[in-house]
Parts: structure tokens; sequence; C-alpha cells
């Protein structure tokens, strides 16, 4: 089922062999950071007469006695492939301009014979050693391999530009070796020698496709490598042989990409696949896609139920996004989501978008709100245990899709033992720290704004209100705070909940590290209801005892805050 052989290049592309890239694998992608990194290369081999260069493994599929598909070494098989043409040409403009031309024809023969491709000695038809995928063959084939230059470089498709300035750059690197500018046998002994014969890989080559790719998700090789995404879409594009069909496929896929982008996809499979089946983790995708797809009728019943749940997915990251014009209650709880982080619950939306969108799509904002406040109680404050979560959310989108669970109380039900109840998350949170920093620096803020604005009874948006996060006991302490706080609990205090408060710009710009008496008196003329209660909690100094008393009091207030409609 698979053998692994450490292999010269010559070994790798000699005695006949055929390698095929699958027709929609990735393109040529390899920029000009990789061709010096393999140019380097080659010229230590070449300086170095008794070194030896490993090139990582070259993952295939054996398709007859001598001919194999790529799963992975495509990038490094077109690069080599391309500085052989190179040498090539070299040896025939030297040719040309009547250095040794017989013996320099002869020898960009040979190489080419050996190395590229050679006509059938019957049918007169030359067969190339190596074809890319759908995309760039035709221009591999066309022009480089027959040393054509394209009529319009600059019309080139991106990967066709690619490979025609690999071809240049590679040009331009054999001029710069002085040693062989001119020396047609010195040239071909690059070549021939120095790559052929020093250039090493490891060739895994298996019997099927599922090991072929299960084999590649454990390389490292070198190189801009295959994603996940790439892998299924070249499975599912496997099995699919129809011309009008392989067009419908491409034209679907790629519009699906666009829709939830290729570094998201597998994300979005396998919360797809989570709706129907527990505990999937990213590494089985593959394989539980292969178990299930094994027709073309069965492709295309894929591509349907992903597509009907694309555009949501997107929109799930996006509050701003017109998915949620008609529904514009949802954005809130979207952009609460998106803050947090938040995705395990995605298989639960799917399935209650499914359910509530034509009849009753304010429950799907009521089912957003649920997991909002779930997702606030269980991960931000208490910070428990996130592999607990995905389990739930399977359970709950199964009883949705089988109509066990129609109702936002129902669905709440479900997710009960996630839901962290009063008592727990009131202790929770009168312990919580937010470092007011980066990413954390937007949920301290949103936490202080719905706390201001559940005690104002009134707006206060994290987003668009001008305050700044102010920190009682300040980020940089002179030494007149020692008095209040111990120096050695300044770092511990200064991100706690209670020590953080909105301010307006001008006065949080006024006060600076200033002494808690200064500070006092801005407090008590700043228009936020939290900020203005500070100098009734501490109305001389600001101390540890009294941190932890506004914490309480803010504690107290976020359990009403955040609380489920469904709980008295």
């Amino acid at each position: 089922m698979l053998n692994a052989t450490t292999t010269t290049y010559l070994d790798l592309i000699g005695n006949g062999k055929r390698y095929r890239v699958p027709p929609y694998q990735r393109d040529y992608s390899w920029t000009e950071e990789e061709w010096e990194d393999f140019w380097n290369d080659v010229v230590d081999l070449h300086r170095e007469p008794e070194s030896r260069h490993y090139m990582g493994a070259v993952v295939v599929e054996t398709e007859g006695d001598r001919e194999f598909l790529v799963i992975d070494g495509q990038q490094r098989l077109a690069t080599i492939g391309i500085f052989t043409l190179a040498i090539i040409r070299k040896l025939r403009r030297m040719a040309e301009r009547g250095i040794d031309p017989d013996r320099n024809l002869e020898r960009a023969q040979e190489i080419r014979n050996r190395f590229i491709g050679e006509k059938d000695p019957a049918s007169l038809v030359e067969s190339s050693r190596l074809n890319l995928n759908e995309t760039d063959d035709a221009f591999y084939q066309d022009y480089l391999v027959q040393l054509r230059e394209p009529h319009n470089p600059r019309g080139l498709h991106r990967s066709g530009a690619l490979l025609w300035k690999c071809f240049g750059y590679f040009s331009d690197r054999l001029e710069e070796l002085h040693d062989v500018r001119d020396d047609g046998e010195a040239l071909t002994t690059i070549l021939s020698e120095a790559i052929a014969r020093r250039l090493l890989f490891i060739r895994i080559t298996v019997d099927d496709d599922f090991n072929a790719y299960t084999v590649f998700e454990t390389l490292n090789a070198r190189g801009l490598e295959l994603t996940t995404t790439d892998l299924l879409k070249n499975y599912l594009f496997s099995k699919v042989t129809a011309p009008g069909d392989l067009d419908a496929l491409k034209r679907r896929w790629q519009s699906l990409l666009a829709t939830v982008t290729q570094e998201r996809f597998p994300d979005f499979l396998r919360y797809h696949l989570l709706c129907e089946q527990p505990r999937i983790r990213k590494q089985r995708l593959f394989k539980l896609v292969q178990e299930r797809v094994r027709t073309p009728e069965e492709v295309f019943g894929l591509l349907d139920a992903l597509e009907a749940r694309a555009e949501l997915f997107a929109a799930l990251s996006d509050a701003g996004h017109d998915y949620w014009t008609d529904l514009p209650d949802a954005r809130l709880f979207v952009r609460e989501l998106v803050l947090f982080r938040a995705r395990q619950m995605t298989p639960l939306l799917f399935a209650a978008w499914e359910r509530f969108r034509m009849e009753r799509p304010d429950d799907f904002v009521r089912v957003l709100k649920i997991v909002s406040v779930v997702t606030f109680r269980y991960s931000i404050v208490s910070a428990l245990n996130p592999n607990a979560l995905e389990a739930v959310y399977h359970d709950a989108a199964k009883a949705v899709l089988a109509g066990r669970a129609s109702r936002p109380r129902a669905i709440f039900d479900c997710l009960r033992p996630i839901y962290v109840e009063d008592d727990r998350f009131r202790d929770d949170f009168a312990r919580i720290s937010v470092r007011a920093r980066g990413q954390r620096r937007k949920v301290a803020k949103y936490i202080l704004c719905r706390l201001e604005a559940d005690a104002r009874a009134g707006p206060c948006d994290h987003e668009t209100d001008p305050a700044t996060i102010e920190h009682v006991l300040p980020q940089n302490p002179a030494d007149g705070w020692s008095d209040d706080i111990p120096p050695r609990q300044w770092e511990a205090a200064m991100d706690r909940l209670g020590n953080l408060t909105l301010i307006e710009s001008e006065l949080g710009r006024e006060i600076g590290s200033a002494p808690y008496a200064r500070k006092r008196s801005a407090y008590e003329r700043s228009g936020y209801a939290l900020t203005n209660r500070i100098p009734a909690i501490a109305p001389e100094a600001w101390t540890l005892p009294l941190l932890e008393t506004r914490q309480q009091e803010l504690a107290l207030r976020a359990t009403q805050v955040w609380r489920s409609d469904f709980v008295a």
C-alpha cells in the first residue's frame, strides 16, 4: 500500500516515468523567494562536488507501470523542469553564437530526451515527462517546453506569469555563473551530475487516492503546500468525469469559495458535518468525505448542502453583512459572537436558521441571543473547558433538525449543560481580570459599556462610544500610590475589572497617572454613571478592599445583564 524510498532526481524522472498533476490541483505558485532558495542549493551542489541536498518528499499515486499522479511535489518538479529548460535554451544559444555548436546542440537534445520528454519513434509525437494541472499545462507544454516566448507576457494569468518569470529568473542566474557561461560541458554537468545524481528526494508511492492524501497530510514538505481545502477539492473533482459536469462543478466550487474563503472552508465543512455527526476533527475531514462521497451524484449532493449554508456561515462573521438587512436585530448578537471569537455554536445556528427563517425569523434572533449569553458566561467570564461545547451544540443542532427542539426555550434547555448558573457566574465575574490591550481591550470596553448601559438605562455602544478605558490604579503608578495599595500587588490589581471604568477622553488625559484625590474629582464630573459612582464607593482613597467592593457590585449587575430570557 505504501513504498517510501530515497531516490535521486535522475531515478525519479528517468526510465520513461511520467508524472501528471491532477487537473484541478493548485496552480503553480512558487515565487522568487523559492526560486532563490533552489538556485542557492544548485550553486552549492555545483561548487561542492561531494555534497548532496535533500528536496523533501514527493507523494505519488500509481496509475500504471511508469505513470504516476502527483499528490505533493508538483511545485518542485515544475521548477526543476523549468530550470532544465533554461539550460537547454542556453546551450542552443551558445551553439547559435558558434560556441562548439555541434556538441552543444547534441547536449541540448540529450538533456531534453532524458529530463523533459522525447518523441515516440513510431508516431514522432513528443510526450512530456511532466504534465501540470488544467490551468498551467497548456502554457507549460506549448511555450516553455517548446522554448517559445509568449506573444503577450503581460496578458498571462497569474500562474502562467509565474512560470514564465521562473524561466527568466533561471536564465538570468545562469548568465551570472561565470565558470559555465561559455562552457557547454560544465553547464551540462550542473544538470547531469549536481541535480540528476546529488539532488535527493523521498519518493512515497501509494496505491490509491485515500492513502496518498493521508500521507500528504502528515508531511511538512518544502514549498507552498496544498491546504486541506485543495485536497478535498481534488478528491471531489476526481469523482466527476463528464466534461459538462466538471464545468458546472468548477463554477459552483469557485462560487462557494468566494463566499466562505479558501482558508475557512475546512471549518465550514466541519461545522456542516457536525450537524449530523459528533466529534469531528479537522484531521478526519478527508476520510469522512471519502466515506460519504463516492459518486458524481453524491458530489453534487454535498455541494447543494454546502451552498445552502455558505452565505449564513459568511454572515456569522460579519455583523454588517447584507444577510442581516431584513433581520437588523441579529446584528448586535452576531457582533458579540465575533468579538468573543466563538465558533462552536455554528452547527446549531445552521439548524436554527433552516427551521425558523421562513415562518419565525425572530426566533432565530432569540437563538442568537441565547448563544451569545451562554458564550459570555461560559467562555469569557468563567473560562471553562471549550472542548465540552461542541458535543452540546451538536446535540442541540440534531434536536432542532429532528423537530425535538422547535422553539427557543427548548433550544435553551438543550444548552443547559453549558449555561453557567448565577452563583458561579457572579463569583467568577467578581474575580475576573481583563487586560485592556489588543483584542482583550475590545472585550473590556464591551463589558464596561454593557454595564454602563444598564446603569444609565440608556444606550452605550462599545464600538461607537467615544469613552476611553480608565485604570483607577493607573498602569504606571507613581510612588504616591504605595500608601493606598502595596506595590507588590499593583500588577494583579491593575487589570481587575473593578479597577476599570469608562471616562471621557479629555478627562482621561487630564488625570493620567495622578493621585487618587485628583482622579476622584474627575470622576465626579464624568457623565458615565459607573464612573460617577466611584467617589461614593471610595471617598478618601482607592484600596484593594474598595476595589473588591466595586467589582462585587459590578458582578451583581452583570448577573442580570447577561441572563437568559428563560431563567427566572
